[in-house]
């Protein structure tokens, strides 16, 4: 079993590309949709308390961008969680976990440092 999970959703371009990176590169993995699947509050929360909501909200997203503007007003820690567990699209993707360990959003160097890491020990 795999001690690294890639958590995302199934049709992203993001996602993808992720995906196929760590294809080529033969690392083992766990997928979990969190679309599907949902996301439990604790690891929402450690998230958030890793990386903080910030970097863990896709403002950029659909999802985000079709709300009523008075639900992405005054938004802080707290509602942002909310939005997060009501709507697991509006998490950023990927968001890649090893231990405590996280990256949150795709780019190959981040990705290839976060293994060079892993292979040092």
């Amino acid at each position: 079993m795999s001690n690294i999970t890639l958590y995302g959703i199934k049709n992203c371009d993001t996602m993808k590309k992720a995906r196929d990176w760590l294809d080529a590169h033969k690392a083992v993995y766990v997928f979990h949709d969190y679309k599907a699947a949902g996301i439990e509050r604790p690891v929402l929360e450690g998230w958030v308390k890793a990386l903080g909501w910030e970097a863990l909200l896709n403002r950029a997203g659909t999802t985000f961008r079709k709300l009523p503007e008075a639900r992405k007003e005054n938004l802080d820690e707290e509602k942002a969680v909310a939005l997060m567990l009501e709507q697991p699209a509006m998490i950023k993707r990927p968001v890649l976990a090893r231990g405590d360990e996280l990256l949150a959003g795709f780019r190959p160097e981040q990705y290839a440092a976060f293994f060079a890491a892993k292979s040092a020990r």
